[in-house]
């Protein structure tokens, strides 16, 4: 009897301890291995993390293509939209922006060189001196009209900018539209925003 009753106190007390030390550390039932069970939203972000994450450099260089690819087809629909937030780093930020509206509301004699320039050509080939003589004169016109016309438009906008922008950087601005100016209307990227004699 005696036997059976220490037996039964030494089970007691071995079992105390691991009932204090469970006791002490409570455990998720669900929880493997005694360990928290993550929230969804971060077991989500983990395996996103995972699975976003490339596996070698081949895999790395095709997801970086199929970045630019991807920021090329935005910025081509932003070219023609006007949507200033996948413009280029050239056409971006108000001063230029003011700028293509500065040349697109007005009529620029360079925006006409190309086709006039096609008419010269042709005259200038043909037989007769006389017409040769009036596409060399024809010519000289249409340069020194341009000239002029990209001078005017040049001070105009340098006074604009300085009276519109004065606290912002304003470097190229100006070379930006003229090299604008140049290009037939419909063919100007971005696309042109306002009409022709509307103000900017």
């Amino acid at each position: 009897m005696g036997f059976v009753f220490r037996s039964r106190s030494k089970d007691e007390q071995a079992a105390t301890p691991r009932v204090a030390a469970s006791s002490k550390q409570p455990r998720d039932p669900q929880a493997p291995k005694g360990r928290p069970t993550p929230k969804r939203a971060v077991a989500q972000s983990q395996r996103r993390t995972v699975a976003t994450t490339p596996a070698n450099r081949k895999e790395a260089a095709k997801r970086a293509r199929e970045a630019r690819r991807a920021d090329l087809a935005r910025q081509r629909e932003a070219l023609a939209s006007g949507d200033e937030r996948y413009l280029p780093a050239r056409d971006k930020g108000p001063v230029r922006r003011f700028a293509r509206d500065f040349v697109d509301s007005r009529f620029c004699v360079a925006e006409f060189f190309l086709p006039l320039a096609v008419i010269i050509l042709i005259l200038s080939m043909l037989p007769s001196m006389q017409v040769k003589n009036a596409s060399l004169l024809l010519w000289m016109g249409v340069i020194v009209m341009i000239v002029i016309d990209s001078i005017g438009i040049g001070i105009r906008l340098r006074k604009q900018l300085a009276a519109r922008f004065p606290d912002q950087p304003r470097r190229g601005a100006v070379a930006y539209a003229l090299m604008r100016s140049l290009q037939m209307r419909r063919l100007r990227l971005p696309k042109p925003q306002v009409k022709r004699g509307e103000r900017p």
